[in-house]
């Protein structure tokens, strides 16, 4: 994701919408510092300066006030933290910038294609059958069937007056979703991590307000492998890290092994072929590295566990922001193994592929 600066006017926006502007170039920013809202503070100070952001109808000192009136930062004797709001704040505004993009023919939620007796109604009615929900009867529709038949004089309603709204049949997901902080994200001045944790903001944003029934667990993966919360997003940053790809697998399978829902799928964002795996038999799991070329060691012990998830039902989709020729060529046995999928993807379009593929996905396991 890219925002393209240029100079600041306000002539077609009202206030609210000026501020509202603000305070997503602000959520922004705060991805790139980490969620350190000082240091955002500071970028922003910097932006005004060229582009002009801030004037005599709201200056910079205004603009941290409404940060603190909204509640979206906390002021501890002049040091600013974000707060739990403001972390929604972030990613609902990541959710926005890749879902707003989506291009039309990606639009739509993840329904599957059946109608059968679910929860969720969608606008077309049926004549009723027996075992339909009494609660999901259309009255206007019943109604205007019996008036028709009757006249409004005579009301007599038949069992072949009755509609009922449609519901749809949704599938249920499991989603745990790797990415890679291993040095490469920011290496040769290139910020790759922004865009991924902005992904993975914007995908919770989804499901916590659209797919409350699907799951999403984030995992990160450098020489190691940990699980972070959706309020931690924000504060990820890369580390002086190798590539353990096997390591971000496995604890994803296990994640995923614990989940109840019917279909499960990993996707990995990375820019790296795999260059660590923890030693075999090492109770102190020391680490194995090597980041010249690809080494059998490492490679077909990370092949072992896309197999394993292959095994276990688990559908990889591997999203690739690099295409040297070591990473295709490992992703190409990869994706074999496992018979998942993989996209090479831009930094640009990188939420748009998420999440097609996120949406597509439903209705694919219902087939």
């Amino acid at each position: 994701m890219k925002f393209i600066y240029s100079k600041w006017t306000d002539e077609s926006l009202t206030d609210e919408q000026r501020l509202d502007k603000l305070f997503s170039l602000f959520s922004y920013i705060l991805l790139q510092t980490n969620g350190d809202v000082n240091e955002a503070l500071d970028w922003l100070s910097q932006l005004d300066e060229q582009y002009g952001f801030f004037d005599e109808s709201l200056s910079l000192s205004e603009f941290i006030d409404k940060l603190k009136e909204k509640g979206l930062i906390d002021d501890t004797d002049g040091m600013f933290t974000l707060s739990p709001k403001g972390e929604m704040r972030v990613r609902q505004d990541s959710f926005k910038e890749i879902f707003g993009n989506l291009k039309k023919s990606a639009e739509g939620f993840h329904e599957s294609p059946l109608s059968g007796k679910g929860i969720e109604r969608n606008n077309t009615t049926k004549k009723y059958q027996f075992g339909d929900q009494p609660q999901n009867i259309d009255t206007t529709q019943t109604l205007s069937n019996v008036f028709k038949r009757e006249g409004i004089e005579n009301f007599n309603l038949n069992e072949d007056d009755i509609e009922i709204y449609d519901t749809e049949l949704q599938t249920s997901v499991a989603t745990v979703l790797l990415v890679d902080i291993s040095h490469s994200m920011i290496l040769y001045g290139e910020d790759r991590i922004t865009p991924a944790k902005q992904v993975a903001l914007a995908l919770s944003e989804l499901i916590l307000s659209k797919y409350r029934k699907d799951s999403l667990n984030i995992v990160l993966f450098g020489d190691e492998a940990r699980e972070v919360s959706v309020s931690e997003l924000p504060f990820v940053s890369v580390g002086p890290y190798h590539t353990n790809t096997k390591a971000g697998l496995e604890l994803a399978r296990h994640i995923l092994s614990r989940k109840k829902n019917a279909n499960k799928q990993i996707f990995m964002i990375t820019d790296g072929k795999p260059s660590a795996i923890y030693e075999p038999g090492s109770n102190s799991r020391r680490i194995y590295k090597n980041s010249w070329g690809l080494d059998p060691k490492i490679i077909n012990k990370t092949l072992d566990e896309a197999i394993a998830c292959r095994r276990d039902k688990i559908r990889i989709t591997t999203f690739m922001i690099a295409q040297d020729p070591y990473l295709v060529r490992f992703i190409e046995d990869f994706t074999k193994a496992n018979q998942g999928k993989a996209y090479y993807s831009s930094l640009n379009d990188l939420g748009e592929q998420v999440f097609v593929d996120y949406l597509r996905n439903k209705n694919r396991f219902e087939d």
